[in-house]
């Protein structure tokens, strides 16, 4: 798959008691389907992976992959044993998905040599592609840039690099650098509230989980064709946005998706925190000043 453009990381939708709602699920690939993704990718940070149990796992990948119909379909398996991600990565490869998503899992004592047969041991175990995620807030792993393009270097599956170590500008930069013998797509991350200055950086591209990436798609239309004062007018635009949605937790970005009608609640499993009636009414308010008297449900076009 081509690992460039936006390629949204999407939320796992529970019904009001917290189970999964696989007819959300399903609405939701559809949704960004429909906008006009490149891809989407399940079982994320803030898919609330972590607080899947296995059979969960694959009850949404297994929907992810039935509703995108060719759509490509990234998986997240990390685990914090090696064994452990190889039988996720294996799941999913039987299920159906375009790739994985694979961070690595912090240790009492750090090792660059240990995240290195790690990534050896997975991408061995499955033949899917592999995006490596750099993401430390998550996983407690700071991975240098020497270590990150051996492993693009030495295992032909990692495919590409979802970049999250802020600042993320300077790393993107010298991983770009680096890759002198083979290259790999780099996407950005958070939210994309460093959007703008990580495409300065040389960004390929967005996999996040923003709840309009039809913003990130014009961002990354006009970054290729070089008008990055459009650019400027993108990001400015629409930070406010950015910024609001990048709180600790998932309750707003699932707020968004629920008024989109991507998803019919934006119930967040325990012990995730609810969003607040104050906080939902500036939202609503927010949304409103961006796009005014605007069809949520539709692929905006006012950008």
């Amino acid at each position: 798959m081509n690992f460039t453009g936006v390629i949204p990381i999407l939320a796992t939708p529970f019904r009001d008691d917290e189970s999964v709602d696989a007819e959300s699920m399903i609405n939701l690939v559809k949704f960004m389907k429909g906008i006009g993704v490149n891809a989407v990718t399940v079982l994320g940070v803030l898919g609330e992976a972590n607080r899947l149990g296995d059979r969960e796992r694959e009850e949404v990948l297994r929907n992810a992959v039935f509703a995108a119909e060719g759509l490509p379909v990234i998986a997240g398996v990390s685990a914090s044993g090696t064994r452990a991600t190889c039988d996720l990565a294996q799941m999913a490869e039987a299920l159906g998905a375009s790739a994985v998503m694979i961070t690595p899992h912090a240790e009492s004592v750090p090792s660059d040599e240990r995240i290195f047969k790690h990534f050896a041991a997975i991408t061995n175990a499955t033949s899917l592609p592999v995006v490596l995620q750099d993401h430390p807030a998550s996983s407690g792993v700071h991975m240098p840039t020497t270590l990150m393009l051996r492993m693009v270097s030495e295992f032909p599956a990692i495919s590409c690099i979802k970049e999250e170590a802020v600042p993320t500008p300077p790393k993107i930069r010298a991983l770009k650098s680096g890759m002198v013998d083979r290259a790999v797509p780099i996407l950005t991350g958070l939210g994309a509230l460093y959007g703008l200055f990580d495409l300065e950086a040389g960004s390929d591209g967005f996999n996040t989980g923003f709840a309009f990436p039809e913003v990130l798609m014009a961002m990354v239309v006009a970054a290729r064709a070089e008008h990055w004062q459009r650019v400027h007018e993108i990001y400015a635009r629409f930070l406010p946005l950015i910024v609001f949605e990048q709180q600790p937790g998932v309750a707003v970005r699932k707020e968004i998706l629920r008024l989109r009608g991507a998803i019919t609640s934006g119930r967040v499993r325990q012990p995730g925190a609810p969003l607040d009636p104050k906080t939902g009414k500036q939202l609503a308010e927010l949304i409103e000043r961006l796009f005014p008297d605007s069809d949520l449900t539709r692929r905006m076009t006012m950008i």
